[in-house]
């Protein structure tokens, strides 16, 4: 039986819904599977190429099917089943942890990397059809009045995961090598196929059921255009981390600047999210920033200070130090803007928007990935990261400037009518 609505805005409300717990616990389960393949699949490749350029090509393998497929993606998470999507896109990903379990018992096959990066593209296609479709699922679970707080469990289980997902990698791969990791990566993706499942969401009518797909692309792109204060921070977030990342590079620090290995290797993977679990803790008991724009642009300013830093450290401690209030402050930033979508846009439309967020966002990890390895073939490890830092502060300045609907941006309510500027204009 479905839960009754909590209407509370208790910090732990949203768990008091049970759909949600179980969406939340699958959500844990395949990013904690991701965020041990990621580590693992990292060294795997370094190891075998010893080149920088393989580390960027991780991110391009999973980057450029992500794009091509995401809008498509959206529409179909706004007139299909969300539910069967996930099951569907979870069972895919279940499927790529096989294969690379499979893979890792041939360590002689010729081309294995190859055939590593196409494992990821297909993972890419997967996950640019999971994202939007549990996005929009959530607020099919939750009151509307509790989608901030939600987006703030869903963004911390994730940090959570990003947190013990490296270190508990290295560690497996320390103990029993890919094979070990990868056969974990299997069982937790079968575990998220299972909690996923558990979920039974109210039925819904589809706004866009009745209009072709690309009529109802250009509805969403349109609305976000239309959103001046949702694009900007969307568009300052992809900046940031399109120059300003620095974890494609770590198997570079870890191997040959720190001098750290695989295990320390895992440690810096999982600082970022240290810091940001840390954060995900004083934001849930903590009420909305006033200041929501101001928040934004000093967090994401802070995170290219965080890059510079780390770009030129060479202590182990001072390094993790860095990635972790890099963490930290990115975290702030993903919620700011994950709360701007959900609030922001009508539940029939969830899916396109999100889709359009996730080519922003989403790919801007993996394709930040492969500038990193570009720019460090070209410049070196230290100079590739010291520019993505200068140039990450550089676009908060261009956009505090060009964008005063953002820094004036107020405090961001439950619904669209609460989030204000200083103007007392409503976006």
């Amino acid at each position: 039986m479905e839960d009754t609505p909590v209407l509370s805005q208790h910090p732990y409300a949203p768990l008091r819904v049970g759909n949600f717990r179980w969406l939340l616990l699958s959500h844990f389960a395949i990013a904690l599977a991701t965020q041990i393949q990621g580590v693992v699949v990292a060294w795997q490749i370094y190891s075998i190429t010893k080149d920088p350029l393989s580390l960027g090509l991780i991110g391009l393998a999973e980057a450029l099917p992500f794009i091509v497929v995401a809008l498509f993606a959206g529409h179909a998470a706004d007139t299909k089943s969300r539910k069967w999507i996930a099951l569907w896109s979870l069972a895919t990903l279940l499927a790529c942890a096989l294969a690379l379990l499979l893979l890792s018992l041939a360590s002689n096959l010729a081309g294995l990397e190859w055939a590593i990066y196409g494992v990821i593209v297909l993972s890419g296609i997967a996950r640019s059809f999971l994202g939007p479709a549990r996005m929009a699922l959530s607020a099919e679970v939750v009151p509307r009045e509790l989608y901030p707080s939600s987006v703030t469990w869903r963004t911390g289980t994730w940090q959570v995961a990003a947190v013990s997902g490296p270190a508990l990698g290295s560690g497996l791969y320390t103990f029993g090598k890919e094979q070990l990791a990868y056969g974990v990566t299997v069982a937790l993706a079968f575990a998220a196929l299972l909690l996923q499942a558990a979920v039974r969401p109210a039925a819904r009518r589809t706004g866009a059921a009745r209009v072709s797909i690309w009529k109802s692309l250009g509805e969403g792109i349109t609305f976000l255009f239309q959103q001046k204060v949702v694009l900007s921070a969307i568009s300052l977030d992809l900046f940031a981390v399109l120059f300003g990342g620095a974890v494609a590079l770590l198997p570079i620090y870890a191997s040959e600047i720190l001098k750290v290995g695989p295990e320390g290797l895992g440690l810096l993977r999982a600082a970022p999210a240290a810091g940001a679990v840390l954060m995900s803790v004083i934001l849930t008991h903590r009420g909305p920033f006033e200041r929501a724009g101001v928040a934004l642009l000093l967090n994401v300013a802070l995170f290219g200070v965080c890059t510079l830093g780390f770009g030129v450290s060479t202590s182990f401690p001072l390094s993790l130090a860095f990635l972790a209030l890099s963490g930290a402050v990115d975290y702030v930033s993903v919620v700011i803007r994950h709360t701007l979508v959900q609030v922001m846009t009508p539940e029939h439309m969830l899916g396109r928007i999100s889709s359009v967020n996730a080519i922003f966002i989403g790919s801007s990890n993996e394709i930040g990935a492969f500038e990193s390895g570009v720019a460090a073939k070209l410049l070196g490890t230290v100079p590739s990261v010291v520019v993505g830092g200068v140039i990450t502060l550089a676009v908060v300045a261009v956009t505090a400037w060009r964008v005063p609907e953002l820094r004036t941006l107020r405090r961001i309510g439950a619904a669209s009518s609460n989030v204000t500027s200083e103007k007392g204009a409503r976006f």
